[in-house]
């Protein structure tokens, strides 16, 4: 009998290939007959080859969202950071997504302007100019009036709608703790301690929430939110903004609530339930374009579903609002998929 445990692990490695092939034919399938397509993907270094962009096109999306560190500036100096986004712009594969694709999205702390930085940053304001400049935010618009990045996008069809929430993590974000206990970087806040979002960004997005009458509601947040004890930027970092950000959900009776994240050089789906709330509530990190966490061994997440990715990839939701069903999958070059999620909105699954 010793030879059985060979064929066994054969089989089942056999067995599972075979499930994810057909799993990433369906994916494959779904986009092509979706509603509605968003491509979104982070951690783009404007200097390094980014081989996914004739992949994203392949997909077809009908929208782009940049989920930040969308360039690597680091720096207070707006020349710099000006020529930067235009070495971005002039990559040849993204002007051709640019003139074929609607184009939204956030920053992180390198594009922002300084690594883990938040509130403190004292050229945020300047480099918020830069960061509309290069979405090609009209000079008039009031969001060059307001602090901070955070907006709002509704995308409307025959068939239904999505609301896009854009938030910033960067611009009103308060100081982390430092971990000096462990090799983890930063640890938890005391309860109570500090914000994400800031007092003006909390109220705009209640009241986006609250009025929203869209089939499927989208948050982008630049960090992850449920993921929580990997030691690095996290919404967990301030739990009781999570706690807040979930009550608001639940009370705001949003339909299709899910959160898009990136910032973490892996890509992951992660899902929790939430007291009152008739669905999961999905984070899917998509990590990064250019450059991943290659060395990547394990950390823990207890919300985790499926499958750490530390490929280069980019995401992709596809919706069907008859269904109210939305097919999240990981793409990696050549359009290999790399992760399936499904998440059914008309029954908790």
């Amino acid at each position: 009998m010793k030879f059985l445990k060979p064929i066994v692990t054969t089989f089942s490695s056999l067995l599972a290939v075979c499930m994810f092939a057909q799993e990433a034919q369906h994916a494959i399938d779904t986009v092509k007959t979706a509603d509605f397509t968003i491509a979104f993907g982070s951690c783009n270094k404007q200097n390094m080859p980014n081989l996914l962009w004739d992949d994203v096109l392949i997909a077809k999306p009908d929208l782009w969202i940049w989920g930040g560190d969308n360039v690597y500036a680091d720096t207070d100096n707006m020349q710099k950071l000006r020529a930067i986004y235009e070495q971005q712009n002039s990559v040849a594969g993204y002007s051709a997504l640019k003139s074929k694709v609607p184009v939204i999205g956030t920053w992180d702390d390198h594009d922002y302007g300084l690594n883990d930085g938040g509130v403190e940053f004292k050229a945020k304001a300047a480099s918020q100019q830069e960061f509309l400049d290069f979405f090609g935010v009209p000079k008039d618009s009031p969001r060059r009036g307001r602090e901070g990045v955070y907006v709002a996008h509704s995308y409307e069809t025959p068939k239904g709608t999505i609301k896009v929430l854009v938030l910033d993590t960067r611009y009103f974000r308060t100081a982390l703790t430092k971990d000096t206990e462990t090799k983890r970087r930063v640890k938890p806040n005391t309860y109570g301690e500090g914000t994400v979002l800031g007092e003006a960004q909390w109220q705009w997005l209640a009241h986006e929430l609250n009025t929203s009458t869209a089939d499927f509601n989208i948050l982008v947040s630049s960090i992850q939110v449920l993921s929580n004890e990997h030691g690095f930027e996290t919404w967990g970092n301030f739990p009781h903004e999570v706690d807040a950000l979930k009550k608001m959900i639940v009370a705001s009776k949003a339909k299709g609530v899910m959160v898009l994240s990136g910032d973490r050089h892996i890509s992951e789906f992660s899902k929790t339930n939430v007291e009152g709330l008739a669905y999961p509530l999905i984070d899917f990190t998509s990590s990064g374009l250019t450059h991943t966490y290659t060395s990547y061994t394990g950390e823990p997440n207890p919300y985790r579903v499926g499958e750490v990715v530390s490929i280069v990839s980019f995401g992709t939701l596809s919706f069907d609002f008859e269904k109210q069903q939305v097919l999240c999958t990981m793409i990696g070059d050549d359009g290999q998929v790399l992760g399936t999620f499904e998440q059914y909105y008309n029954a908790k699954r």
